[in-house]
């Protein structure tokens, strides 16, 4: 896999995709897709160089690195409760790493995503209300 264009500026994710080896832009334009029904809501950015989602803070972020394919912003304890759903995928930190052949499934960034906007909107009332 080609390393991605997180080292060229870009301003939108349709910039992102686009420059992106074609094997693996369909996956992430899923992924994209997935998101983006999960969290209607959620602010789309380019966040150090790659896509993003913000609501009420940073949500969930993807990339494609050489060999790989990333998933950031899921907590650990996130991480640790869905341990059964993640076999198979490689986890590094707080990262899920997965390639075009084995993608993430819907129903798991699903999942991720509607925990994320919990966890958001938690903090978030939190902070209004101490």
């Amino acid at each position: 896999m080609q390393q991605a264009s997180r080292y060229r500026y870009v301003e939108t994710v349709d910039e992102y995709l686009a420059g992106l080896p074609e094997e693996i832009r369909p996956v992430l334009q899923r992924l994209r897709e997935t998101i983006r029904a999960a969290a209607p809501m959620a602010e789309e950015v380019i966040s150090y160089g790659m896509p993003g989602y913000k609501y009420h803070g940073p949500l969930v972020f993807f990339a494609a690195q050489k060999h790989f394919l990333s998933f950031y912003g899921v907590s650990r304890e996130l991480l640790e409760s869905l341990a059964s759903d993640l076999e198979g995928f490689e986890i590094a930190g707080t990262t899920i790493h997965f390639t075009a052949d084995h993608p993430l499934p819907a129903r798991l960034v699903q999942k991720i995503v509607k925990a994320r906007l919990e966890q958001n909107e938690a903090r978030a009332k939190k902070k209004r209300y101490g």
